[in-house]
Formats: C-alpha cells, structure tokens, sequence
C-alpha cells in the first residue's frame, strides 16, 4: 500500500511537471517588452547645479523626457540657458532652436541656430554644438564662426572647442583676421 502511494504520488509529481502551464512565444515577448515612459512638460524652467552651485538655468517652451535604456529629455522648440559664475553671476548664455539631453553621459547636443554670447560680448554661431556639463566645454566638428568686439570673425571649418565661458577657444582648420597688440597700425 505504501509502495502504490508514493508510486502514484511520483508519477502525479511528474505528470504535474510536464504538464505545467507554458506561455506562448507572443506572451513572452510581451513580458519582456522594452516598455519607454515619455513626459511632457509646457513652459520649462530648470536650475543645474554641481557640487551644490548653480551652473546654469535653462528655459524652453516644451519638453520631452524619456525613460527606458538611456534616458533622454529633449527640447524641440528652442532652448535657452544662462551659465553661472561660482559668484552666480552669468557669465554667459545660449540660444538654439533644438537640444537633447544625454543623462547617463552628462552631455547636451544642439543643433540648428546655435548662438553663444559672453558678458563680454564675443559670439559663437555653428549649426551643431556638444555642451559637456562635466568638463564644461563647449564643441563641434562643424564649421563655427565666432565674433568679437575686439575682432571682426574668426572661423573654424573644421570646429572648434570653447570653455562655457568662452575664455579659451581652439579652432579646427581656421581662418579669419586677429587683431593683436603686436600688430602695426
């Protein structure tokens, strides 16, 4: 009798086992959908900050985040940002029509009008610009012009690289006409 119980309990057992419920291949693909959650967000206002400073305040009339893999916020109708000074003065601001945040990188693209002012007045235009949050800087690979109050232009058709203050500058492939101390009037 014993022998016959577990026997029937050891052939249920098994019977249970290959008889389990199994889930379609449409049903395990659903499971494991990547599944993005996109935000929308009218009439942004933001404030970055590093190590407890405000380095920058950003507007835009629309936003877009999405959350999956990598998240993404994007702004498709114009962007703004003024860049802070450790003495939260700005030292600087930018204008484009289009941006997008890459924020497991720390990075910005823009493309499209891009403008750059200093308090001093000199300008950067180019048609694509990075802005690494991290490093500071500004670059591109495309061609930029940029203006000064003390220069007419200079150019880089090849890019350039920028501090977000726009201190320091170094043109890819430059030309264009310096103005120095050294030069005969």
């Amino acid at each position: 009798m014993k022998n016959s119980l577990l026997y029937l309990l050891i052939i249920t057992f098994y019977g249970a086992i290959f008889t389990s419920c199994e889930n379609s291949d449409e049903a395990i693909k659903a499971l494991n959908k990547k599944v993005n959650i996109v935000d929308e967000v009218v009439k942004v206002e933001s404030y970055l900050s590093q190590g407890g400073k405000t380095r920058a305040k950003l507007t835009a009339p629309f936003m877009t985040r999405t959350m999956g893999d990598t998240t993404i916020t994007e702004f498709p109708k114009n962007l703004h940002v003024d860049f802070f000074n450790e003495m939260s003065e700005v030292t600087s601001w930018l204008d484009c029509k289009y941006g997008k945040y890459l924020e497991n990188v720390n990075k910005i693209y823009l493309k499209d009008s891009i403008r750059v002012i200093s308090k001093k007045g000199d300008t950067l235009l180019c048609k694509d610009l990075w802005w690494d949050q991290n490093k500071e800087l500004f670059y591109t690979d495309l061609e930029a012009i940029y203006k000064s109050p003390s220069m007419p232009f200079y150019k880089g058709e090849s890019g350039m690289e920028a501090t977000q203050d726009m201190n320091r500058i170094t043109f890819k492939k430059s030309s264009g006409r310096i103005i120095t101390d050294a030069a005969p009037q």
